[in-house]
């Protein structure tokens, strides 16, 4: 037989198979008799109510039970059980001891109904913590934890940046010494020749000296007398004299004046903004609860989305804000949009790259991914990018970790999206014979599949990219189709958009703030050039982009937060950014 739980044995909140507490009865437990303390079936509730005895009984669904009181003699009367609590005293007492002095005149309630209460508010705090104050605090060590990483890749860059600016200032000296020293290699050649030119002038004159000994020496011996009066009148006896010379003067290095601080000022400083912490922002506990309702959650988001489209419209014209050129990639085919100012991208050979927007590459990681949406950036943060060849979607988390999320089965994963609504993936895959979509909900469970319209025919071809927008609808870029491909958030088709006057081939999606879908047309034959904007019903509202703005074969398009539109070509790793509205 089957041992009902003791009440101290059933945690508040477990989920476990209560049995009835009748002997010789296993059945399922739902209700419970606050008289007799004993949880019961439902054919047993109806048996005891019937019973003379005890149909006067309290019976009551098991959840809405009083808890029985702990049995507790009295220290004063032993025989007596301790069941009322003294109001004035605020102490437990049996019967008896309300006719004692030291509670005569006092007020008395039941003990039972008083524990009934505090473990009720017991259940209400323990809700609390479990609901509110354990998982905000969970949420706020991941958050410390993301800031680690932050922190971590900031204080590396900081490194970096001051190791450069050695490098420029170690190269400025060199580059100086370089031409000081040069500048000394002239005055030295100046000085040497000079000297030099001295040194010729001595030697010529002492070969002057040498010669006219000989002659002297000739003079020594004349072959007559008058050889030898004409030689003592002669100039020829007169010494030149020693031609003049100086000391050249050197010149003198003067050291630098400079100082540590000095040479500290040239590397630039590390400093703090002159801003205060701020607090991470925690949600009150009433505002945790009311969103467990989905409905005030809704409103005012809808309350959001109402004053976005009160300050937004669009612009009577297009203006570049920017480009930047994305290293580790060939092309751009699909942009997704991270926090903090980085994005990742791809190109058609897999490689997938985190970039700032000044175009520094911070990661890349080979895929087999190829002309298609293939990644997006959760809610968290975090990337979610398809593995077509494993038929798997893997997830890269903050600190880089690359984990395997959903497994795909015998469907090939082709571009993926996370929504901005409710953090849903929705993922495009395809076999050799069909092409669907399915959304997976935050922690990888199927919940829904697009695949068929309400009249029985497939909806997709090749499904290359894929985005949602604000009101729910699930816009599919279809390239085999020649269309844009949107149904609402049940999966009935509402409308295809085919183009204008020519056959479209659409790649890269995107919606914006204001319930827009902007699509890349890139007829490949002839190079169309263009990114068509549509109103959320598939009306087309203008050619937002063409070659006259300076995009060549747009591919992807990505709306960032400043609601800027950047745009990806096949032809270039330059990546354009271009105001829409205003």
């Amino acid at each position: 037989m089957m041992m009902a739980l003791s009440e101290s044995q059933i945690p508040p909140d477990a989920q476990h198979y209560l049995v009835c507490g009748t002997e010789d009865c296993e059945k399922n437990c739902q209700f419970y008799c606050n008289v007799c303390h004993q949880p019961m079936c439902e054919q047993c509730r109806d048996e005891h109510q019937k019973n003379k005895k005890t149909k006067n009984h309290e019976v009551v669904h098991y959840k809405q039970r009083k808890r029985q009181l702990p049995l507790e003699k009295c220290k004063i009367h032993p025989t007596r059980n301790i069941e009322l609590l003294c109001e004035d005293c605020q102490i437990p007492i049996c019967s008896k001891c309300t006719g004692t002095k030291e509670h005569r005149g006092h007020a008395f309630t039941d003990l039972e109904n008083v524990f009934a209460e505090k473990c009720s508010h017991c259940h209400i705090e323990i809700t609390k913590i479990r609901s509110y104050f354990e998982p905000t605090s969970q949420d706020l060590k991941k958050k410390i934890a993301r800031d680690v990483t932050e922190i971590k890749k900031i204080m590396e860059g900081v490194r970096t940046s001051m190791k450069t600016e050695a490098e420029s200032v170690k190269k400025l000296v060199e580059t100086i010494t370089s031409d000081k020293i040069e500048q000394v290699n002239k005055i030295e050649q100046s000085l040497l020749e000079t000297l030099n030119g001295q040194n010729q002038k001595i030697d010529d004159y002492i070969n002057y000296l040498n010669d006219l000994i000989q002659t002297f020496y000739g003079y020594l011996s004349p072959s007559n007398t008058e050889q030898l009066t004409f030689a003592l009148k002669s100039e020829n006896l007169v010494i030149r004299p020693i031609p003049e010379t100086s000391k050249p003067v050197p010149p003198i290095f003067t050291a630098g004046q400079y100082s540590k601080d000095d040479v500290a000022k040239l590397l630039g400083r590390i400093t703090f903004p002159n801003t205060k912490p701020e607090n991470r922002e925690i949600k009150s506990m009433e505002t945790a609860f009311t969103q467990l309702k989905p409905t005030g959650k809704q409103r005012k988001q809808d309350r959001e989305k109402s004053d976005v489209k009160q300050t937004l419209s669009l612009s009577s014209s297009v203006t570049k804000v920017r480009e930047y050129t994305v290293p580790g990639v060939n092309e751009v085919y699909h942009i997704s949009l991270g926090k903090s100012g980085r994005l990742w991208v791809s190109d058609w050979r897999g490689n997938l790259v985190q970039t700032d927007l000044q175009g520094n590459q911070l990661q890349k990681i080979q895929t087999s991914g190829q002309d298609e949406g293939f990644h997006t950036v959760t809610q968290d943060g975090g990337l979610i990018y398809t593995d077509r060849e494993n038929k798997v979607v893997n997830r890269i988390t903050l600190d880089n970790t690359i984990t395997e999320f959903i497994k795909t089965g015998d469907w090939e994963p082709l571009s993926i999206h996370s929504s901005h609504n409710n953090g849903d993936l929705l993922v495009e895959m395809q076999t050799d014979e069909e092409a669907k979509v399915t959304r997976y909900n935050k922690t990888g469970t199927e919940i829904q599949n697009i695949q068929r319209d309400n009249k029985g025919q497939t909806l997709y071809g090749t499904p290359h990219y894929i985005t949602e927008n604000i009101n729910g609808d699930v816009c599919v870029s279809d390239y085999n189709k020649h269309a844009v491909v949107v149904v609402d958030k049940s999966g009935q088709h509402r409308f295809s958009y085919t183009g204008q006057g020519s056959v479209l081939y659409p790649y890269g999606i995107c919606t914006d703030v204001l319930g827009h879908i902007l699509v890349c047309d890139t007829a490949i034959s002839i190079f169309s050039n263009t990114v068509h904007l549509l109103d959320q019903d598939g009306q087309l509202l203008s050619l937002l982009l063409t070659d006259q703005q300076g995009v060549e074969c747009p591919i992807s398009v990505c709306v960032d937060n400043e609601n800027n539109l950047s745009v990806g070509q096949n032809n270039t790793n330059t990546v354009k950014v271009y105001k829409y509205l205003q």
